[in-house]
């Protein structure tokens, strides 16, 4: 008896050390990581930092230059127009010289995340008890800061490559209350950048999202549902759904990235985070009565 409450101790301390060490970011969990140590195997870390094994030895693939100039042109068409599928994505890139076929747009699209907007007819319709996780915005109404938080990630162009930018906004107001860049899109990037959002703001009651994968990984299911957090999710290939986190990043594009298109990622938070100041500090929005994001929630926090 006296054996077996000690494992259950030993791995009630363990669960305990995994689930504190989520709470620091994924970067500095990874520098922790001793390889060569002889007290702990790698594997052995990993376990007990929550880092996934395969994750240390993960190098992003560099695109090629020419690769990159297309996914700039693909980014600033799609900004213009985010009706275009690959079709016309494919036909828009032949006619600005670049000699590339749909499937390779196509897979670069997909690289950038890019969402097409389209009225998608409705031939199949599914049972309401297995979709998990509906859209629980429409018709809603939305009267005070933190009750619904907007997210999603979009693709950055630099001088010699490219990021992704994470984007948090507060509906009612439309304060961007948490932003982040990374080289990748996982779901720890994601869980962080939302964690802190709410140690500085609270926590919402609601957050939307679209379908990605980032969105429907265990990660992010699980750390809403600990956080008493309602999920809500757009349907597919419907970006206008999520419209307020679309229309900042064709803001924040237009108005500061394609005019100065960053060097490096240093170059690329600072632009960032100079924008967001401006944002939510200084522009004035129609819809708040032209008064700025942060005025009204900080009004109403």
């Amino acid at each position: 008896g006296r054996t077996f409450q000690t494992n259950r101790s030993v791995k009630g301390r363990k669960r305990l050390a995994q689930k504190k060490s989520t709470m620091i970011p994924m970067d500095q969990r990874k520098n922790l990581i001793e390889k060569e140590s002889r007290e702990l195997s790698l594997c052995k870390q990993c376990e007990l930092l929550n880092i996934s094994r395969s994750s240390l030895y993960y190098t992003p693939s560099v695109a090629s230059s020419l690769e990159l100039e297309i996914m700039r042109n693909i980014d600033f068409l799609y900004t213009e127009d985010p009706t275009r599928g690959t079709r016309r994505m494919y036909q828009a890139l032949k006619r600005l010289g670049f000699n590339i076929g749909r499937y390779k747009v196509r897979s670069l699209m997909r690289l950038m995340r890019i969402k097409t907007i389209y009225c998608k007819p409705r031939t199949t319709f599914c049972d309401p008890a297995k979709y998990k996780y509906p859209y629980l915005l429409r018709n809603l109404p939305i009267n005070e800061t933190n009750h619904v938080w907007a997210i999603d990630i979009s693709y950055i162009p630099l001088k010699k490559g490219y990021m992704y930018l994470f984007a948090i906004i507060d509906i009612y107001s439309r304060y961007l209350v948490g932003w982040s860049l990374s080289n990748t899109m996982t779901a720890e990037w994601v869980v962080n950048t939302i964690s802190d959002a709410i140690l500085r703001h609270g926590s919402p009651k609601i957050i939307n999202s679209d379908q990605g994968s980032q969105f429907t990984s265990e990660e992010y299911i699980s750390f809403l549902k600990d956080q008493d957090i309602q999920i809500s999710m757009d349907g597919k290939g419907r970006a206008t759904d999520n419209s307020f986190v679309e229309r900042f990043f064709r803001t924040i594009k237009y108005d500061k990235i394609y005019l100065e298109l960053p060097e490096n990622g240093t170059d690329l938070h600072r632009c960032c985070s100079e924008f967001v100041n401006f944002y939510n500090n200084l522009r004035e929005h129609s819809s708040l009565d032209y008064t700025t994001p942060a005025k009204i929630f900080n009004k109403a926090a």
